[in-house]
């Protein structure tokens, strides 16, 4: 019979110090990692510096709330107004119509694909779509629906180009998530005599909200700083166009790239707080997104 030892642990007794090579080590390790912190902060912070000193400039109401049109490049009036509402409309729709789209497929390679073939095919076309460049997908649109279907440039036909960069990345994110989302929630879910389809809407997708929001708001910022597909398919316009699905519409990027395009001090001023006021946008909808991720968030969580 094996003697089992009742002493209690000496609550007084310390761990032995660590050698001065030891902690010559540790010290030197923990230098890298903030060396290499600041080394990965320093160009963020300088990016957002030069644009926020050079975006004040023309910073003020008249800038969101005035057209270029009628505005010549060395005049200082203007404003980007019609950028920002046909950014907007433009990844709104773009959102409308990827978000489902990847958030489907996601579920069904993580659900219910398993290691069938047509799961096996839907992930490598979504492995090639990430890689696809951004310019590839303007073209796309540019050759199918406004050379092939003989529509006109349009904001949607910009939001379609959009919408090919941004499938593949949702997908990604969503099925990352989903795959964290533990088994025993599914299972518990399947014992009480859950259906699968309900297990996945009202146990799986709640719980994994939080991350796949994450990953939207990652995508909408990727997508809204895109300027190579838009060139191809909204065009150029300094009126002011509501309309997403009829003429030409303006975006921030086009608009300052076109902006950046001229000379003049005054465009180049423009074109600096457009940058600024592209900022600002997807910081607060990260923000926001994260507010409701948390609200939605599961409790206990």
């Amino acid at each position: 019979m094996t003697a089992v030892s009742t002493r209690k642990p000496d609550p007084g007794a310390r761990l032995a110090p660590l050698s001065a090579g030891r902690k010559i080590k540790d010290r030197a390790v923990q230098g890298l990692v903030y060396l290499a912190f600041a080394l990965a902060l320093i160009p963020l912070v300088s990016v957002l510096w030069t644009v926020v000193v050079n975006g004040a400039e023309r910073l003020d109401p008249t800038f969101f709330q005035f057209s270029m049109n009628a505005v010549s490049g060395s005049d200082a009036g203007g404003g980007a107004y019609h950028a920002i509402i046909g950014t907007l409309e433009q990844v709104l729709i773009t959102s409308l119509i990827a978000v489902p789209i990847a958030v489907l497929t996601a579920v069904y390679l993580v659900e219910y694909a398993g290691n069938g073939r047509l799961g096996k095919v839907i992930s490598f076309t979504v492995d090639v779509m990430t890689g696809i460049p951004s310019i590839v997908a303007g073209l796309f649109v540019l050759a199918l629906w406004l050379l092939t279907f003989g529509f006109d440039f349009s904001g949607f036909a910009g939001s379609l180009a959009l919408t090919i960069l941004m499938i593949p990345t949702v997908v990604r994110a969503t099925e990352e998530m989903l795959k964290l989302v533990p088994n025993d929630l599914r299972e518990a879910s399947y014992a009480l005599g859950v259906p699968r389809w309900r297990t996945v809407c009202f146990v799986v997708l709640p719980t994994a909200m939080t991350g796949i929001v994450t990953g939207v708001m990652l995508a909408v910022a990727r997508v809204m700083g895109e300027t190579a597909p838009l060139l191809l398919t909204i065009f150029f316009t300094k009126a002011i166009n509501n309309d997403p699905f009829h003429g030409a519409q303006a975006s921030l990027p086009t608009f300052i790239w076109e902006q950046a395009s001229d000379p003049n001090q005054h465009s180049i001023d423009r074109a600096w707080t457009g940058a600024l006021v592209l900022i600002g946008i997807i910081m607060l909808l990260n923000l926001a997104a994260r507010i409701v991720a948390r609200r939605k968030a599961p409790a206990g969580r």
